[in-house]
């Protein structure tokens, strides 16, 4: 009895649980379930990149490279005493250099403490990769308004070579409309911190205004530009981004639709949304998706769905988009299952999908996950997965789930190391030596309910789910 009421008291807590393989079907397409890693801390940012890694900004203050075929992470910087993270600020949206290969920048935004006050600031800034770390930060844009609650954050590198990046209001709606203020914006902004010379107003950073927390923008069909944005209670939208166009808020929200909303939107230019939700599901990352992998889902717009403050409607939207790209034809849901769901990007190799949880409650709980979605059908070249990465370390983990004992296998670089069993409620259930490859762990003693088992050395951390039934 008391087994049985801790499982179903870890389910409460644990909504975003869910089996440890499974298949989805889109259409004529199966996607088969893998988890990448877990135990991130609030995955903010993730972005796939040129060296075949996942790179993610934790809002704690770190940013991680994550290899996706065996999960092993290494902190690649540690910005936590610099980064000032409480409510939904921290280390926040991250960009790659498109020429990362000759020009190794990584540029991200953050928030922080200016010495001596109380007031939160939020900056853009670079960092040199040398291949094993970010370092040599250079400061491109600083001073910005930030707050606990709607910072924006999301940067875009746009194929002119220029960094689009938004910012939300803070909380104070009247700065949105205000062309003075940097706060509820879209900026367009040089890769050397500059104003560039062609935008809608002379000397100004502003690329768009009348925005209140837009945390999704991407780039799809001709070059166009979308962005995902928080509404109050009513109105999350996805707007198609066109310079100088005012947005409305906050004396719009979604569509122009009564004659005070007519009167602002026809003296003020303002675009309506392509589609805007009500209540508000807490839309936010947005990925453009045109894979031949997943052919259900090309010419269309991803969105991660974090569900709204009471929760209910978390999930991964697929939003099908018209030939041109101007209209949103249909919307498809999957992967609720998950919790909060924060951000999302594709393999350009494979197809593949990765997604990033936030856990089951606002603005954050753990265990964070990364979770791959896969058509194992699609070859690149007649190869299942054509990453060039190798796998060189790893933790196994069989039969899983395991009711009574499991095999756990680790990659012979752990041997003489240590690992930890620890619940998904936090709790570190047992920890021992790594004297063999493979290690037998009795769980018939354990609560069922998820766990996962966590390894490092020098090359890294890895970390497996293990259910217990």
């Amino acid at each position: 009895m008391k087994k049985r009421f801790l499982f179903c008291l870890i389910i409460l807590l644990s909504p975003c649980l869910t089996s440890l393989a499974q298949t989805v079907q889109v259409g004529n397409t199966t996607l088969t379930q893998r988890e990448v890693a877990v135990e991130l801390n609030i995955p903010w940012e993730m972005l796939w990149g040129n060296d075949d890694h996942l790179w993610v900004t934790e809002r704690n203050g770190k940013v991680l490279r994550i290899n996706p075929q065996n999960g092993n992470q290494t902190v690649v910087l540690d910005y936590e005493s610099t980064a000032s993270a409480f409510g939904e600020s921290g280390m926040l949206g991250m960009a790659m250099h498109p020429d990362f290969d000759n020009t190794p920048l990584v540029y991200i935004v953050y928030t922080y403490l200016p010495a001596g006050t109380f007031l939160l600031k939020e900056k853009l800034v670079s960092f040199d990769w040398n291949g094993t770390e970010l370092l040599n930060e250079t400061v491109l844009l600083d001073d910005i308004d930030a707050g606990s609650i709607h910072n924006g954050s999301r940067i875009l590198i746009t194929p002119d070579l220029k960094i689009l990046m938004t910012t939300g209001d803070t909380g104070s709606g009247n700065l949105s409309q205000d062309d003075a203020e940097l706060s509820g914006k879209i900026l367009r902004i040089n890769l050397d911190g500059s104003i560039p010379d062609d935008n809608p107003t002379p000397n100004s950073y502003i690329y768009t205004l009348g925005h209140r927390n837009s945390q999704g923008l991407t780039i799809g069909l001709n070059n166009q530009i979308y962005s995902s944005e928080h509404g109050a209670q009513q109105h999350d939208e996805v707007n198609l981004i066109e310079a100088g166009r005012n947005y409305g808020w906050p004396n719009v929200e979604g569509m122009c639709d009564n004659t005070v909303e007519e009167n602002f939107c026809a003296a003020f230019n303002v675009k309506e949304p392509l589609k805007s939700w009500s209540p508000c599901p807490a839309v936010n990352d947005l990925v453009y998706y045109n894979h031949p992998a997943i052919p259900e889902w090309k010419n269309s717009l991803l969105m991660a769905v974090l569900g709204g403050l009471d929760g209910g409607f978390e999930r991964i939207s697929q939003l099908k988009l018209n030939d041109n790209g101007t209209e949103i034809l249909e919307e498809n849901q999957y992967f609720n299952e998950f919790g909060r769901l924060r951000d999302i990007c594709i393999n350009p190799h494979n197809g593949a999908v990765y997604i990033a949880t936030n856990g089951s409650n606002y603005p954050g709980a753990g265990p964070n996950r990364i979770i791959e979605y896969r058509n194992l059908n699609f070859l690149v070249n007649g190869i299942n997965n054509p990453s060039s990465n190798t796998a060189k370390q790893f933790i196994k983990i069989a039969p899983n789930p395991a009711s009574e004992k499991c095999q756990v296998h680790f990659s012979a670089n752990f041997v003489g190391q240590s690992y930890q069993l620890i619940s998904y409620t936090g709790q570190l259930i047992q920890t021992g030596s790594i004297e063999t490859d493979n290690l037998t762990i009795d769980v018939g003693h354990l609560a069922s309910g998820y766990y996962y088992v966590k390894a490092s050395n020098t090359m890294g951390t890895i970390t497996q789910s293990l259910l217990v039934k």
